[in-house]
């Protein structure tokens, strides 16, 4: 149920020009201690799997969806907590916000899809009446359903599909018709990173062969190390694929030290500064960019929704939560390549599922909204 269109990406109000103050650091002081809070307001609160530019988007979106929802009206705020100490942390946090009575909701990126600590916390919340959803990173969804009622964001199977398909055409257009890739992100266990994956394998089909998932737990320096280690220990990769934001210019990094870029198709997730600046200079052939903006907004919306028992907008949001699957909403995906000469067209792609563009374009929709990744 994809709801890609072109007014969702260009419905970017002036609250994106706020984004140059928010918040860069883990954890600011409204979402753990409740400051700057109304008398009998209740927060809730956006928890991120790390600390990336990707969240500062994200934020803009929470900013502009307490706005555009009202939540002052309904007693609530929605505030963003950013967690930079991986699981542990996600795990503390959790259990922080069950001893103060302010929390109506929490949404959650897991950093892990199948951690039983952190899956516990989040029953323990909701015994305690406060609201669980997922953006950006579900839960397992066979084992884990049922701690948290909705998920918002990528449809990560058919995003991994989408970089897949890309991918081949660029294999393809080099006359390359076989080889090994690699795959990297910071928890090869986190769902969108596992399902981004699947997909990618999916769509560059069997001719391609995955050599190695290394995970990174998204420490910077080990994510270079790990390109730099699958160079070493798999001579005839020919494509490198980076599942989360900071794993693209990682890669580029790595490629322009070692000055073997030509021999390679970089394939990569989301739009960091450092990955725009990258591809502007041929180091990166084609990226698949989310919306964190309207996750943002989303997460507004449904919490709002849940925490006031307006089942309308439920129902309008989840119109088949009954069926299979029917607790997923999905925002949209960008397909970006550097410029017209890409053998990547935007005919291969589903235009009701992806926007496609190229990077001047896309790099001028950044400027007029005053964001500097996506």
């Amino acid at each position: 149920m994809p709801r890609l269109t072109h007014l969702l990406w260009c419905a970017v109000s002036c609250a994106c020009l706020l984004l140059s103050g928010c918040s860069g650091g883990g954890g600011g002081g409204d979402a753990t201690t409740g400051g700057n809070q109304a008398p009998g307001q209740k927060r809730i609160i956006f928890l991120t799997n790390g600390d990336d530019p990707f969240w500062t988007t994200c934020e803009a979106g929470l900013k502009e969806g307490n706005v555009t929802h009202d939540l002052a009206a309904a007693g609530l705020r929605a505030v963003m907590d950013r967690n930079s100490d991986g699981v542990q942390g996600q795990i503390e946090r959790l259990r922080q916000y069950a001893t103060q009575d302010d929390v109506a909701g929490v949404a959650i990126s897991a950093v892990e899809a199948d951690n039983q600590a952190i899956v516990d916390e989040l029953k323990n919340l909701q015994a305690k009446g406060v609201k669980i959803i997922t953006v950006d990173g579900d839960l397992d969804r066979q084992l884990f359903r049922n701690a948290r009622s909705f998920y918002i964001g990528t449809d990560n199977i058919v995003g991994g599909q989408t970089l897949g398909a890309a991918a081949k055409t660029l294999l393809e257009a080099k006359g390359v018709s076989s080889g090994g890739y690699a795959q990297f992100a910071g928890f090869t266990n986190n769902h969108n990173a596992s399902q981004r994956m699947d997909g990618f394998k999916q769509a560059v089909g069997e001719a391609f062969t995955e050599k190695t998932r290394d995970s990174d737990q998204m420490d910077l320096a080990k994510a270079r190390d790990n390109v730099r280690n699958a160079l070493a220990n798999h001579p005839d990769l020919v494509a490198l694929v980076g599942i989360w934001a900071y794993n693209a210019p990682a890669i580029a990094d790595v490629l322009s030290e070692a000055g073997n870029r030509d021999k390679f198709v970089v394939a990569t997730f989301d739009a960091q500064d450092l990955a725009i600046a990258a591809m502007d200079q041929g180091k990166i052939d084609v990226m698949v960019v989310q919306n964190p903006f309207d996750m943002g907004v989303q997460t507004c919306r449904l919490m709002k929704a849940m925490i006031t028992g307006d089942q309308g907008t439920i129902d309008e949001m989840f119109p088949n939560k009954d069926q299979p699957d029917g607790d997923i909403f999905t925002t949209g995906l960008r397909v970006v390549v550097p410029n017209s000469d890409s053998p990547v067209k935007a005919n291969q792609f589903d235009a009701k599922v992806v926007e496609f563009m190229e990077l001047p374009a896309f790099q001028d929709w950044l400027k007029k909204y005053n964001l500097t990744s996506s």
